[in-house]
């Protein structure tokens, strides 16, 4: 009879027991979690028992990678507010010059010459705001992976022609001397259209930024895993304190506001490079010209 009291209050205290231990389990692991939703480190000492050490390990890597989750999300946030803030800023102007310019057209008593003037300039603000357009959308593109952007070994002299194609008429209308050093033609890894158009940028800048009877360069020097495709000119140059900051997104010197830009090109260019497994560095005497050098693997023999 006794043996049966016994056995039975000793499975009676078996299960409080049992209950309990489960009702400090679930403190625990509440008290766990709040500590993950509001962002306060967990630690060991927040449990006495050893036996719970693993799963407050497991807790501190679920919070870890939810805070990191949350800076991510936050840094993105930031980055498409700046983003939007930009490009509100660079589409404002050409915007509120083809307006001016509209109302003035509306005006019946402006001379035909004028209207013809004033005609062009529309046409040259809205040239402006289709580029800063098609830039953006390449930046866009180009950050999400949205376009598929093939690389291959490509001779590099059709290349660099393309892209002095595009700006030759830049260079008469200012009278600017292009000349280019004889070189081999090589098989480089680029992707010709995109690295076409990072010689057009440079190339651009080169000619914005030099004055009328000015001169630009390029040259081609073979090393050994890369090839340095250098764009230099005898402009105005760039400040030594402003080489780190010329390859940002919508960078611009305050000494160009004036200047028409947008201060995409350069960071795009260099977007395209990183793609590419190539890079992009830049040499300049303030008042004496500047020097860009475009760097292309080799073909991998």
């Amino acid at each position: 009879m006794w043996s049966i009291i016994i056995l039975a209050a000793l499975l009676c205290l078996s299960a409080g027991y049992g209950i309990y231990q489960k009702r400090r389990i679930y403190r625990v692991i509440d008290r766990l979690l709040d500590n993950v939703l509001s962002r306060e480190a967990v630690v060991y000492s927040d449990v006495e028992e050893g036996e719970y050490s693993a799963l407050i390990s497991k807790i501190r890597q679920i919070q870890e990678v939810l805070g990191s989750h949350v800076q991510s999300a936050e840094k993105e946030k930031e980055q498409v507010k700046s983003l939007v803030s930009n490009m509100s800023h660079q589409l404002k102007t050409p915007i509120a010059n083809i307006s001016l310019y509209a109302e003035i057209l509306g005006k019946e008593e402006i001379e035909p010459k004028r209207r013809a003037e004033f005609a062009d300039k529309v046409r040259t603000q809205a040239e402006k705001l289709n580029w800063i357009v098609e830039s953006l959308s390449k930046m866009v593109k180009l950050e999400q992976n949205i376009d598929g952007f093939e690389v291959e070994d490509t001779k590099i002299r059709q290349t660099i022609l393309d892209a002095v194609d595009m700006i030759y008429d830049k260079l008469e209308k200012k009278d600017i001397r292009l000349t280019m050093e004889p070189f081999e033609d090589m098989q480089l890894y680029h992707n010709r259209r995109w690295t076409a158009e990072v010689f057009v940028n440079l190339l651009e800048n080169a000619v914005k930024y030099t004055e009328k009877d000015g001169s630009i360069s390029i040259r081609v020097r073979p090393c050994e895993l890369y090839t340095e495709i250098q764009i230099a000119d005898n402009g105005r140059g760039i400040r030594r304190e402003e080489l780190t900051d010329i390859f940002r997104r919508f960078y611009r010197s305050p000494e160009v506001e004036n200047v028409e830009g947008s201060g995409i090109g350069l960071y795009l260019s260099n977007l395209i490079l990183e793609k590419e497994k190539g890079y992009i560095t830049a040499a300049s005497e303030y008042g004496e010209g500047s020097c860009f050098s475009v760097f292309l693997r080799n073909k991998q023999e």
